[in-house]
Parts: structure tokens; sequence; C-alpha cells
């Protein structure tokens, strides 16, 4: 574990020795959150969108779809990938994941409603079998009073 957080330290240390000559200013960060063009619009509409979607619909699953969306698209974007590509990716498995968890809970529904159409059915015959049962003690406790 010690080797690799060397390791990691140096690595960050040989990218990062140019930041320290350089000079930061707001004006340079905000410069940089600027939209540059339609895509880039696109893009923010995109995560807007499915990130508003999360919040309607009280769902985890699609608040970190909305998060990794965001970040393929800004490292996409970086890198000169079309960024677009892996977002319908994304969307594409968890269409596909959604469309599964559905699956599932419709047949374990179906099991559930089975169970119970034979446990209500069970629950009659036995209501039925106690009544008859009833009524013969009753006769027997006519007859016994008679004698």
């Amino acid at each position: 574990e010690l080797k690799v957080i060397d390791e990691a330290k140096k690595i960050l240390s040989e990218t990062s020795e140019g930041a320290v000559s350089q000079s930061y200013s707001f004006v340079q960060a905000g410069s940089r959150t600027r939209m540059s063009s339609r895509a880039d619009l696109a893009r923010n509409e995109v995560v807007a969108l499915v990130k508003r979607l999360a919040r309607q619909q009280h769902s985890a699953a699609l608040a970190q779809l909305a998060s990794r969306i965001a970040a393929v698209a800004r490292y996409g974007a970086a890198s000169g990938e079309d960024p677009f590509a892996k977002v319908k990716g994304l969307i594409v498995d968890m269409i596909a994941k959604l469309e599964k968890q559905a699956t599932d809970e419709t047949t374990e529904k179906a099991y559930c409603d089975e169970q119970m159409a034979k446990t209500e059915a069970k629950k009659s015959e036995l209501e039925e079998d106690i009544a008859k049962m009833t009524s013969k003690i009753d006769q027997a406790a006519a007859r016994s009073a008679q004698l």
C-alpha cells in the first residue's frame, strides 16, 4: 500500500510541476465554465433533463446516471471523443437495467398474487370444514342433552 501511495505522489508531483509556476485567477476559472459551442449546450441540457427527472421520480439510479453523463461529457469533450456516443450507451444500459427490474417485479407480483389466491381458497375450504364440525358438535350436544 505504501509503495502505491509513493508512486501516486510521484506521479502527481511530476504532472503538476508546471502548475506551480503559473498564476491563476478567478477570471480563468470563470472562462473555463463558459459554453463554447452548441454541443456544450446540448450536453448541459441532457444532464439537466436527467437530473430533473431523477428529482421528480426520486430515483437514485437516475441521479447516478446524470452524474455519469456529466462526467462523460466533461472528460469526453476534453479528449476530443464524441461524448454523446458514450451517453447513449449509458442511457441504453440504464433502460435495459430498468426493464429487467420491472420484469423481475412483475414476475414476483404474479407469484405473490397466485400464492394469495391459493391461500384464500384454502382458507375458505378450512372455514367450511370448521362450520361442518361445529354443526356436528352442536348436534351431538343436543342428542346428549336429550338422553
